[in-house]
């Protein structure tokens, strides 16, 4: 007999411009059997933009009816642009018996914890400073100064947010942060609240 595992959710968030995206696919490349959520939205797709991969590319009736019907775990209309996380291929990985792991923001995480109690396990990228995460959002060089300061004004409040999360990951050195986040998943997946069987593994043994 094999010990069974319940599944559960990997939430990860940061100060606006803290690497996050990066993180999280830097951990999905060393972890295969993680689920990634991927997104949904109403915008129309970019040059170089994948259909499934880097969003999930839908139209307006279709999101308001994924809303209407609780096929939307969190979503928020920006610019009359509709974003959000689908429900449904979130559950399929779950019965699959797949971890899944969603890079959200604060609402994104609360919202998933009322949905899924107790299954979620919260992780917050923490900037080494405010200075050093100027000095990246500077590097990008694709904001004026003006925007640059009401960005770092946002970060600073999002930052925040890590008083709500089960762990905090200081990302400093890309390569470090990753391996404290796959730290985090390996010891979460041997918790022992999280094994269905335990029980009758022991008995049979």
């Amino acid at each position: 007999m094999k010990l069974k595992r319940e599944p559960f959710l990997i939430v990860v968030s940061a100060p606006s411009g803290s690497g996050k995206t990066t993180i999280v696919k830097m951990v999905l490349g060393k972890l295969s059997d993680l689920f990634y959520s991927v997104s949904a939205t109403t915008r129309g797709k970019r040059p170089g933009e994948v259909d499934g991969k880097d969003y999930i590319f839908v139209d307006k009736g279709t999101f308001e009816d994924w809303i209407e019907k609780g096929r939307v775990v969190e979503w928020a209309k920006i610019y009359g642009e509709y974003y959000g996380t689908p429900r449904d291929p979130i559950d399929r990985a779950l019965g699959e018996g797949r971890d899944v792991i969603l890079d959200l923001d604060i609402h994104g995480k609360r919202s998933l914890e009322a949905l899924y109690p107790g299954r979620v396990v919260s992780i917050f990228l923490m900037p080494p400073s405010i200075v050093v995460l100027h000095q990246r959002l500077r590097a990008r060089g694709a904001e004026s100064e003006e925007k640059l300061e009401l960005r770092l004004k946002l970060s600073k409040e999002e930052m925040k947010w890590a008083y709500e999360y089960d762990y905090i990951v200081m990302n400093d050195i890309k390569e470090e942060a990753v391996k404290r986040v796959l730290c985090i998943i390996e010891a979460e997946r041997m918790k022992r609240k999280r094994i269905l069987n335990l029980r009758d593994f022991i008995d049979e043994n």
